[in-house]
């Protein structure tokens, strides 16, 4: 009766993660196009370049490029529809995730951790913001779940496997690869220093190797180094407070079901404590039954460490790996406090109410981050953190410039902040100001700290002022301290749209201006 009734679980348990990221609609995030461009410019014979003749390691996701160009290819090739292909790539991929973590859950603990953790990730605004947002996201956490079950199982092999396509989709992968890998060796028999060990494990380190070395040479071949620009660009180009990414991953930690949509960020003062103990309770639990699963339990905490130490700009698609694994080891405490205390209060019949709550709490709270209908306003339920305001108005832009453009108009330079929907709709050369696609571009940072302003990021004038772009694109955060104050800049080129949007505050919006004849 369980092997039947657990089927169906699982069948329904993919059916809601799937229609979860098929509901909403496509909210397709800026950075994804960057993704699509590539891989249309792939198919198109271009090559692996987001501006045609310039070969740039722009994006952190070669798997999932070459995935999405190879998914394209019966359905039109340069022409698909990139934004739809990624969301359904997402959905499938979540799906499958959530089947694999109640599994996982299951054999940790019991049938309840796993599907606590199940639906909360089903649902997970973290989860699902940035499936139906087009980012390789979905696809990611997906290979970093199997690698949990595939190593619980002592799939080696697959495990190796899955480990260099976690890389491949995303270079932070090896904060978990790295720690299975060095609990793997430690443990083997024989050592690692010994003879047999290699010999034992040839096949698994072989498809660990191979497609990370052809990739590394592909890269420093083409494109001059394995390393993408974009961790350069973003280190230089974003003037980051110090201690932010640390407050801000207390944040999230202290509120892993977006508890604040609840009970306001006074939660935090409960969650900070909670959680944590938590998940060493868990964690503890679970090595007494899976010693292997130390590494996962660990990849949180090393996640925590790494990006509050090196303090980046977060965007929030970088808090959502750790997140799946948390869930997890809370989930793991809470059983275990409730295995050990709850029997002494009252007869277990009677507790039956108390657990179906504690497994629906995660999905509760989770599902108190949705929307009917988000901002802007649309006519699906999504979550709400899922919000379009900045590509909306870059599609206005695209709308005003796209009529203006000649014929011939690979010969036009659009200069942007935000390059991803102006990038996969105009038929023109972009010039990074971020220096994610544009080598050009990384010469000019970093920048005075009085151009930012009171903002992250500004646009260098001199940057403008030796490229002389066509059109320059950009939040007017962007330029109120620098564009907007030099000369040259101003003389150069005149406003001929303002969107008035709010999107990083209460005023401002985007500015196009064009170059003067």
């Amino acid at each position: 009766m369980w092997r039947k009734s657990s089927t169906w679980l699982l069948i329904g348990l993919f059916v809601l993660a799937v229609a979860a990221r098929l509901i909403p609609g496509e909210r397709i995030i800026d950075d994804a196009y960057i993704t699509f461009r590539y891989a249309r410019n792939l198919l198109a014979g271009h090559g692996f370049v987001y501006n045609p003749g310039q070969p740039v390691l722009g994006t952190t996701t070669p798997l999932f490029t070459f995935l999405l160009a190879l998914l394209a290819l019966p359905f039109g090739g340069a022409q698909a529809n990139f934004p739809l292909i990624a969301v359904l790539v997402s959905a499938l991929a979540d799906g499958l995730g959530v089947v694999l973590l109640f599994k996982i859950g299951q054999r940790l603990g019991s049938p309840a951790v796993g599907l606590a953790t199940a639906l909360a990730w089903a649902i997970a605004p973290f989860s699902v913001t940035f499936a139906i947002g087009g980012l390789e996201t979905s696809t990611y956490m997906l290979l970093l779940i199997a690698l949990l079950w595939a190593y619980l199982h002592q799939r080696i092999v697959l495990a190796a496997a899955l480990g260099a396509a976690a890389i491949l989709t995303r270079p932070d992968a090896v904060l978990l690869v790295g720690p299975v890998l060095l609990h793997y060796s430690l443990r083997a028999q024989p050592r690692p220093w010994q003879a047999g060990f290699w010999r034992s494990n040839a096949k698994a380190i072989t498809v660990f190797l191979l497609p990370l070395l052809a990739w590394a040479l592909f890269a420093w071949l083409y494109f001059g180094s394995p390393v993408a620009q974009s961790v350069a660009a973003k280190s230089n180009a974003y003037l980051v407070a110090p201690m932010d990414a640390f407050i801000h991953l207390l944040q999230h930690y202290g509120m892993p079901f977006v508890e604040y949509e609840t009970f306001t960020t006074r939660w935090l003062y409960l969650g900070l404590w909670l959680y944590p103990f938590l998940s060493l309770v868990g964690t503890l639990y679970a090595l007494r039954r899976e010693e292997r699963s130390l590494p996962f339990a660990l990849f949180p905490w090393l996640h925590f460490i790494v990006f509050a130490v090196s303090n980046p700009l977060l965007f929030r698609w970088y808090l959502t790996p750790p997140l799946p694994f948390y869930i997890l080891f809370i989930a793991l405490g809470v059983q275990k406090i409730a295995a050990d205390l709850l029997p002494r209060i009252a007869a277990p019949r009677r507790l039956a109410p108390l657990g179906a709550l504690l497994v629906a709490l995660p999905f509760l709270f989770n599902l108190h981050g949705w929307a009917r209908y988000p901002d802007p306003p649309a006519a699906r339920p999504a979550p709400k953190m899922a919000w379009q305001r900045a590509e909306e108005v870059y599609r206005e832009a695209v709308a005003f410039i796209q009529p203006r453009l000649p014929a011939e108009s690979q010969s036009i330079v659009v200069a942007a902040g935000d390059v991803g929907v102006l990038g996969y709709f105009l038929d023109v050369r972009i010039l990074d100001l971020v220096g994610l696609n544009s080598k050009e571009t990384l010469p000019y940072y970093p920048l005075d700290a009085a151009m930012y302003g009171d903002f992250v990021y500004a646009v260098p004038p001199a940057l403008i002022r030796d490229q002389q772009p066509d059109y320059v694109v950009i939040l007017d955060l962007y330029g109120r301290a620098s564009l907007q104050q030099d000369a040259d800049f101003l003389a150069s080129y005149t406003l001929v749209q303002f969107f008035p949007r709010e999107i990083y505050g209460p005023e401002g919006g985007l500015q196009v201006f064009q170059r003067n004849p």
